[in-house]
């Protein structure tokens, strides 16, 4: 699914008021390391003399010069780094500040053969626009690891919770090395949202790809691509999306209307992100008994087979909190 002139306009200057405001911090930091250190500045500066010196001795046939200039710039460095640390900078303090550092904020790499490709950060702004994904980074910045409380669960309830959220943190510390899939089940409002929207955040934070959709949104989108046959090739854009981004949360597994065309599309999806190695997580409601009798057998032995199954119990959360609020 391609991006119309407009959202790919509105990307682009993202990334460059991104540019000018890191290059507006970077020099920013110069400035303040210049009025606090005395001398720094001077040593900065005298990097130019030296390179300009020693582009005239090569010239000039001094086969030493690039050397010298090396040695000399290393000598530069190390005493800019030991200088900063003495007044309590970074050691890095001075590296010119991107939020994207394999693209340097310009949303697209180089590869080996010289051609450009867009970066991770460029392929997650296509798909916040193109797959409406709003509602899963309005979600992660109210709940995450870092707002993650204990304090609603007890006895076998807060064993089970504890033990999703260590899997939780396990998923994300290992996904680059090890494949693995999720399926958190059990009653209303347990946690189960929560803990993919932290896991969605943290993935993100790294640069990794990350589609979220509700069960019955992503199927009311298949549907309509898939019986419309002007949507073809949109439908052959999302595809490829759901099978290659980096991780694909369904949430509400068992809300949508099931049907044979769902339960074919479930099963496409899983399979194929199972041949690519992509990990999925699942948030359902359904107990597996349920899932079982909703589903196809192979849908069934697919997840119970490749995914980490987490149960959560428990009261639901949400009205807890607004009993509480009350």
């Amino acid at each position: 699914m391609a991006l119309s002139n407009s959202q790919y306009e509105a990307i682009i200057k993202e990334y460059e008021r991104t540019r000018y405001s890191n290059h507006i911090l970077t020099e920013n930091r110069r400035e303040e390391v210049y009025r606090t250190i005395p001398g720094f500045q001077e040593l900065a500066e005298s990097i130019s003399f030296l390179s300009v010196d020693s582009a005239r001795r090569m010239l000039e046939g001094d086969e030493l010069a690039q050397k010298s200039l090396h040695d000399k710039l290393q000598e530069i460095v190390s005493r800019q780094r030991k200088l900063l640390t003495q007044y309590g900078f970074s050691a890095d303090y001075l590296k010119p500040v991107c939020n994207c550092a394999d693209c340097g904020d310009t949303g697209y790499i180089i590869l080996d053969n010289g051609t450009r490709e867009k970066c991770h950060c460029f392929r997650q702004q296509e798909i916040r626009l193109l797959y409406a994904q709003s509602h899963i980074q309005d979600m992660i910045e109210r709940e995450n690891f870092s707002t993650l409380s204990y304090q609603y669960y007890q006895g076998d309830d807060l064993r089970r919770f504890e033990a999703a959220v260590q899997l939780s943190r396990k998923f994300v510390q290992n996904f680059n090395d090890e494949y693995e899939n999720l399926f958190f089940y059990g009653t209303v409002g347990t946690g189960k949202s929560f803990l993919s929207g932290c896991i969605a955040g943290e993935l993100l934070q790294q640069g990794h790809s990350v589609i979220y959709f509700s069960a019955a949104g992503l199927f009311d989108m298949l549907a309509r691509y898939s019986f419309d046959a002007k949507s073809k090739e949109l439908l052959y854009d999302l595809c490829e999306d759901l099978y290659g981004c980096d991780l694909l949360i369904i949430d509400d597994l068992g809300t949508e209307t099931t049907n044979g065309f769902i339960t074919s599309q479930l099963f496409s999806c899983l399979n194929e992100r199972y041949l690519r190695r992509k990990a999925t997580l699942i948030s359902t409601n359904l107990t597996l008994e349920e899932l079982r009798d909703r589903y196809s057998d192979r849908i069934f032995s697919r997840i119970t087979s490749h995914f980490a199954l987490c149960k959560l119990t428990g009261a639901d959360i949400r009205i807890l909190k607004k009993r509480l609020a009350k």
